[in-house]
């Protein structure tokens, strides 16, 4: 099957402590079905001090359930669900809200 959502897309929360919050994918694990988006669900590891880094407290993204990501309607914004339609011979992904063509 086809991804719905992509590497670099924009998209928002919808459940959870950053529910409504928008960000971009940073990167994507399909086969766990997880994806970690930038400014959100930000979790503080500890980091030993070595020579090459400070160390201490430092906020990194974790990883969140991609079935609590919607993709963001690029044309009125809000979340909204992705399909496939063929334009030509080529399979492209589109907003269902507004119709828009996502990458074409």
């Amino acid at each position: 099957m086809a991804a719905k959502l992509k590497k670099g897309d924009k998209v928002i929360v919808l459940t959870g402590k950053d529910k409504g919050r928008e960000g971009e994918i940073t990167s994507l694990d399909p086969k766990s079905g997880k994806a970690k988006v930038s400014g959100v669900n930000m979790a503080i590891r500890h980091v030993k001090q070595s020579q090459n880094s400070q160390g201490g407290r430092v906020p990194q993204e974790a990883s969140i359930q991609v079935s609590n990501l919607a993709f963001v309607d690029p044309k009125e914004g809000g979340a909204t669900r992705v399909g496939f339609r063929m334009e030509g011979d080529k399979k492209v992904r589109f907003a269902k809200k507004s119709g828009e063509v996502i990458d074409g």
